[in-house]
């Protein structure tokens, strides 16, 4: 009810009344730990906070920081966020183990096509207050990636060539799943990959193809294997006491530009440089690329279901945005 009263404020409001409804010109500081060539920021954050600021007529001013300016840890940017160091912070939750747990159940393997899939299916479940972990937080989009292939230094052209080696996993989930394929798991976040894989630390990693080139994988590693794992959930937060604090109708447009309306534009930026950069690594003839048949990819989703009930068996919360998961995919792919 709050929000629609926000959303109506903010579409009776012109953009001078907005300004002048600020007790001030308000400057909220935007933590991001990736760089500012990467194409999230670039096509979903900057165009947010340039709609926002427009809207408003400056009464809200977002001063960014990319290239970890605030803070370079990836785990550490919700913390940031309510500590003060920042008031909205890229967050990728798996880079804080058991901190987002509802968060997990979108990281098992197999659930979703693509990456707007699992984009709406998250949109629409944070919009109806599903997750239990963000009450300090608001959250103004929430995002999945595509699903997740391998990327090693070794040729791989099934599942058992993975047995034995050292794959760098992003989360809990992603970690069991490279398990049920043979491998070992190795966490660490995607900074730190490049240099992991030059030194032989790690063989491969998982990825999908947006940060592929934008974090030099592709200078690390040249076979690819699009066996289709998990996905990995993104968040832009922002901190609920500071969002709050902002007039009415500030806050309503805020909420009117994301949610789904960030979504939207996630889901449509990034599919499509998933795929120029897909199309990047296939006219390469230093890459070798591997498509698994239709036989391997059901190989594979018989090794990830043991996996997946053991998760959804570990308590009943698990069962329980599993199910809520299901039916929201259930009404998503209806939706078409």
């Amino acid at each position: 009810m709050k929000r629609r009263t926000l959303l109506t404020i903010a579409g009776g409001l012109p953009a001078a009344m907005l300004a002048r409804s600020a007790r001030a010109e308000e400057h909220l500081k935007w933590s991001v730990f990736t760089p500012d060539h990467e194409v999230t920021f670039r096509t979903v954050m900057k165009p947010f906070a340039e709609a926002v600021q427009k809207e408003t007529g400056n009464a809200v001013v977002f001063d960014m920081f990319p290239n970890g300016a605030l803070g370079r840890n990836p785990g550490q940017q919700a913390q940031m966020a309510l500590d003060g160091v920042a008031d909205i912070a890229w967050v990728v939750p798996s880079y804080t183990p058991g901190r987002f747990p509802d968060t997990e159940v979108f990281e098992l393997p197999g659930q979703f096509k693509d990456l707007r899939e699992g984009t709406d299916v998250a949109t629409r479940m944070a919009a109806r207050g599903v997750f239990q972990d963000y009450k300090d937080f608001v959250i103004l989009g929430f995002f999945c990636t595509a699903p997740y292939s391998i990327h090693t230094n070794f040729p791989v052209n099934s599942v058992a060539d993975l047995r034995g080696k050292t794959i760098r996993a992003s989360s809990a989930n992603e970690s069991a799943a490279i398990r049920a394929l043979g491998a070992v798991p190795i966490g660490m976040p995607v900074t730190e990959i490049p240099e992991a894989i030059s030194r032989r630390t790690i063989s491969g990693t998982t990825s999908h193809m947006s940060p592929f080139f934008d974090f030099g994988l592709d200078r690390v590693t040249n076979n690819h294997f699009f066996i289709g794992l998990g996905v990995v959930p993104l968040l832009i937060l922002m901190n609920r006491k500071k969002f709050e604090a902002l007039p009415a109708a500030v806050q309503a447009v805020m909420l009117k530009h994301g949610g789904q309306k960030l979504a939207d534009a996630w889901s449509a930026s990034i599919a499509a440089y998933n795929d120029e950069m897909l199309g990047k690594l296939k006219s390469d003839p230093k890459q070798h690329i591997v498509m698994p048949s239709a036989a391997e990819l059901a190989a594979a989703q018989a090794l990830f279901t043991p996996m997946r009930d053991a998760w959804v068996a570990m308590s009943p919360r698990h069962k329980e945005l599993k199910a809520d998961l299901d039916a929201e995919l259930a009404r998503v792919r209806a939706k078409g």
